[in-house]
């Protein structure tokens, strides 16, 4: 059995945790991507759901903006749990002041291919997204994959594949592009979303879907909402209406709206 967990999600801070446990021997494994909350926030909502504080085996990094590594290097620092990259990530995150004190003994690179990760098989792909380096991952366990795919200005070839044969797909839906290009924020700002190397917009997130849609996909949540230029009930109704088009009732692959701040 597979549980997938979203602690928060969205610029106020990024977190997910993925466990599993297998029926026939028990054993147990779990692994979170991304550092984006507090270790106090973890372990409260950890026991809220009533897993044991801190009861994962490693961390996945998917790139190394605020809201992803805030507080990674904290867990490093007091809890000492191995943490996967790539290298050229790894690399940034040896030299980043929330992180290069303590990275080092934690540091776990991941190669092409699929990887063993705390009993699950994880591989990574690039997106383009305007950090360091970006990437999502596919993760399986037993005859189940899950695909994570957040910050990123477009969806690749290698990230579509890998969704068409999951059956949960974790996908940015970031901004409504009539809120965002008539909202507030600087016309740099709104640039540097809307453009390649940005944010994934609602229409965007179902133009993807269109891309990679199978009958195995079980579950399909949309992430990384924006709090300025999008709102849940915008988003759902997007990804809806293209599901629909396409023969699909939301219903029929599960699709929620990742909440921002709250599990």
């Amino acid at each position: 059995m597979i549980k997938f967990l979203s602690f928060t999600s969205g610029s106020c801070g990024n977190c997910y945790l993925i466990s599993a446990s297998d029926e026939k021997t028990g054993d147990k494994s779990a692994i979170i991507i991304d550092a984006g909350i507090s270790m106090r926030m973890l372990k409260a909502q950890m026991l809220d759901h009533g897993l044991e504080p801190f009861g994962f085996d490693a961390v996945l990094v998917t790139h190394d903006h605020m809201d992803h590594i805030r507080h990674l290097g904290s867990w490093c620092k007091k809890l000492g749990k191995p943490v996967y990259a790539t290298e050229t990530l790894h690399r940034a995150l040896s030299y980043h002041p929330f992180t290069a004190p303590w990275i080092g003994p934690c540091r776990r690179v991941l190669d092409d291919g699929w990887n063993d990760v705390a009993g699950f098989s994880v591989k990574y792909f690039h997106v383009p997204h305007d950090a360091t380096e970006t990437v999502g991952f596919g993760i399986r366990y037993g005859d189940r994959m899950l695909v994570l795919m957040t910050d990123l200005g477009s969806v690749p070839p290698e990230a579509a594949a890998l969704a068409r044969q999951a059956d949960t797909v974790i996908i940015e839906s970031n901004y409504d592009t009539g809120m965002l290009l008539g909202g507030s924020y600087p016309e740099l700002l709104k640039k540097r979303i809307i453009e390649g190397y940005g944010h994934l917009s609602n229409a965007d997130a179902a133009e993807a879907v269109r891309t990679f849609i199978h009958p195995g996909l079980k579950n399909l949540f949309l992430c990384h909402i924006s709090g300025n230029n999008n709102t849940p009930k915008l988003a759902y109704d997007s990804m809806a209406s293209t599901l629909r088009s396409l023969g699909t009732e939301p219903s029929e692959v599960h699709l929620r709206v990742l909440p921002r701040g709250v599990p």
